[in-house]
């Protein structure tokens, strides 16, 4: 088969479509033949050298995938050679096929194309597995999302507000922000020009925010507490703003919040299966009612990965990238 190589860490040039050896499903696994991939700032820091994919995954970027599959190893059940899914990956998704434990499948929701199911399984389950699992954001709360228009804020918007939770939300720019405005974000703050702090305060009665999504990290970790509500939970999921800040524990302790960071790629098979089987029970009926919906910005094809980086790395997008064969 073919798939997206990084001989060498650099640059989106570093990308090169090349013929590899077949994946072979183990037990447990499946074979994907796979239909479109998604682009995730996690694949840019593996290009760059800077987030190699956990030990015996496959090499290749890509954290999600939709296809066809077209063999079973030992010990599946529940799926069939021909159903049509998306999965959620550790890596391998840049690629003709990809081999995936069965508990990371999905089916391709109803009413959705094979292609556009790429857009979901990563953002669903970051978001439900920090917001909802963890976090546990209730009707009637406050989330504060940043990067409101990213593949993950606008999954995040159209699942808190299914649940009846008010949303603010943190973007660059009028445009990003009416989109967040139309998926139903309620507080539209464009970080150049306002402060979230005093923004997110203004418009709780002072309250600020139950809960927090955060994919910045050092940068807005001290902002972060002071938005919180007491009782408030921040949960962090990247670091594009650096990874050491100063936390004062006494503003912390006084709001009896919580500070929570997770990743989603090095996780255990059985944490993940758990996440991937809460989506599917709680979002994907939504998704096929059409009350959530993927955003997808541009679909590019896979062989031209480099180029869908560099739209990532410029962040004029809205939602998600897809890459197809």
């Amino acid at each position: 088969m073919h798939a997206i190589t990084i001989p060498e860490p650099g640059g989106p040039e570093a990308l090169v479509w090349a013929e590899v050896p077949d994946p072979v499903p183990g037990e447990g696994e499946v074979l994907v033949e796979v239909a479109a991939s998604a682009v995730n700032r996690a694949d840019l820091l593996q290009r760059q050298g800077f987030y190699n994919p956990p030990p015996g995954s496959s090499p290749y970027p890509g954290l999600e995938c939709s296809g066809r599959i077209v063999a079973l190893g030992t010990g599946v059940s529940g799926w069939s050679v021909g159903d049509e899914v998306c999965a959620l990956l550790a890596g391998g998704g840049y690629a003709e096929k990809v081999a995936v434990p069965a508990g990371q499948l999905l089916p391709v929701p109803d009413g959705l194309d094979v292609v556009t199911a790429a857009a979901l399984p990563e953002v669903a389950c970051t978001v439900w597995s920090n917001v909802f699992m963890i976090a546990h954001l209730r009707p009637g709360e406050t989330l504060l999302v940043h990067g409101g228009s990213s593949g993950i804020g606008t999954m995040a918007i159209q699942l808190a507000k299914a649940v009846g939770a008010k949303v603010a939300v943190t973007a660059g720019g009028k445009q990003k922000l009416e989109r967040c405005a139309e998926l139903g974000a309620d507080i539209l703050i464009d970080y150049r020009e306002q402060d979230f702090v005093e923004e997110v305060r203004a418009a709780t009665d002072g309250a600020g925010a139950d809960v927090i999504l955060d994919i910045i990290g050092a940068k807005y970790l001290d902002r972060n507490i002071k938005a919180l509500a007491v009782n408030g939970r921040l949960a962090i999921i990247g670091l594009q703003g650096g990874v050491k800040g100063e936390l004062n524990l006494s503003t912390l302790l006084s709001k009896r919040a919580a500070v929570t960071a997770t990743s989603l790629r090095g996780r255990p098979l059985a944490e993940k299966t758990s996440i991937v089987a809460a989506v599917r029970e709680h979002i994907w009926p939504l998704i096929g009612t059409g009350r959530v919906k993927p955003v997808v910005d541009r679909t590019l094809p896979m062989t031209e990965a480099g180029a869908a980086h560099r739209v990532l790395e410029e962040s004029g997008h809205i939602g998600k990238v897809l890459l197809t064969r």
